[in-house]
């Protein structure tokens, strides 16, 4: 099969792509394992900071890619819930143990043997990737292939970030950054009832989010026009963190969506966490959460902004999105070449 590798982890631009396009054999799915034909594959950051190793490769030669979306073409001879034919989303969670105190207890986004898709084991940047059934997404029909595809981790994880920070009723939220993540989570907070103020450095992204309902938008260190109730972070950038915290009202509640986040600045206690305010992280997810978000999603007519990419300019995609020219959430197309 054709497929995507990192190879030796670089910076884009630097000279030399760390993405190689390359040839696999086709993979064999286990005993609970099924196999998928891959339809489309968003390209999320966390591949980015794979391939430019802010995330260190965990074995080599990994086929990125955690936002698939194919069709189910063999299934392991103990499957039971999907079969061949189905139209199925695989996402970054992949395993737990489902026996350590976190998995028992609902959080087994804290296991500490997880294993995720594009990390651990080989993703959607090839033509086939398998996974335990167990862990594949039954998708809303309200959503093709392309505008699913980034359901599957920005969609998620957003929704995640948006439970950590623990927004009230009605409430104001900022969201700093606005990509593939943030303009779905932003979505979804406004038909809850709550009131967005939008933070990024990108003119473009501010006009998508007054397009999609934010009540203003402003450059990324720029103050919101009220307090807020909660932030979330999206962009990895760790200099923005007391800039959220201070535009934060008493009591409030930053969450940090990245898996990556670079160096925090000294902070002052006094003018950024005092007044009870909380800061926290947001680890992967569960497929609680992505059940929910799911159905949240389709639920609320969520808009799917993407820019398509034909699969074999996946180097090309992820150098994009490291400069920031992707409008929405970037898409490998397999069936499409350049």
């Amino acid at each position: 099969m054709r497929a995507w590798i990192v190879q030796q982890p670089a910076r884009f631009g630097a000279g030399r792509s760390p993405l190689i396009a390359t040839e696999l054999a086709d993979p064999t799915p286990g005993p609970t394992q099924i196999r998928v034909r891959v339809s489309m594959c968003g390209v999320c950051r966390t591949d980015l900071h794979l391939a430019e190793g802010d995330l260190p490769p965990r074995r080599p030669n990994t086929v990125p890619g955690h936002e698939v979306v194919g069709v189910v073409d063999l299934v392991g001879d103990r499957c039971e819930l999907f079969h061949g034919g189905e139209r199925v989303g695989v996402a970054w969670l992949r395993m737990t143990c489902g026996r350590c105190r976190f998995c028992l207890s609902g959080k087994e986004n804290l296991c500490s043997e997880a294993r995720f898709t594009g990390w651990d084991a080989d993703g959607g940047y090839a033509q086939f990737t398998i996974v335990d059934e167990r862990f594949a997404y039954r998708l809303p029909p309200e959503f093709d292939d392309e505008h699913a595809a980034p359901l599957l981790c920005a969609g998620i994880i957003g929704y995640r970030a948006l439970q950590r920070a623990e927004l009230p009723r009605n409430g104001r939220l900022g969201i700093y950054g606005f990509g593939g993540s943030a303009h779905l989570t932003a979505q979804i907070a406004i038909a809850q009832g709550a009131t967005v103020h939008v933070l990024t450095r990108s003119a473009r992204a501010r006009e998508l989010a007054l397009e999609l309902g934010a009540a203003s938008a402003a450059d990324a260190y720029a103050r919101p026009p009220e307090p807020l109730d909660s932030a979330i972070l999206f962009a990895p950038v760790g200099e923005l963190v007391p800039v959220a915290l201070r535009a934060l009202d008493k009591g409030g509640t930053l969450a940090i969506a990245g898996i990556h986040l670079s160096p925090l600045p000294a902070m002052d206690y006094q003018a950024d966490l005092f007044d009870e305010r909380t800061l926290r992280s947001v680890t992967a997810n569960t497929r609680a959460d992505g059940a929910g978000f799911l159905r949240a999603a389709a639920d609320a007519g969520v808009r799917v902004v993407t820019t398509p990419y034909p699969f074999d300019s996946a180097d090309v995609a992820l150098a994009d999105l490291a400069a920031d020219r992707v409008d929405g959430a970037a898409v490998l197309h397999l069936a499409r070449t350049r």
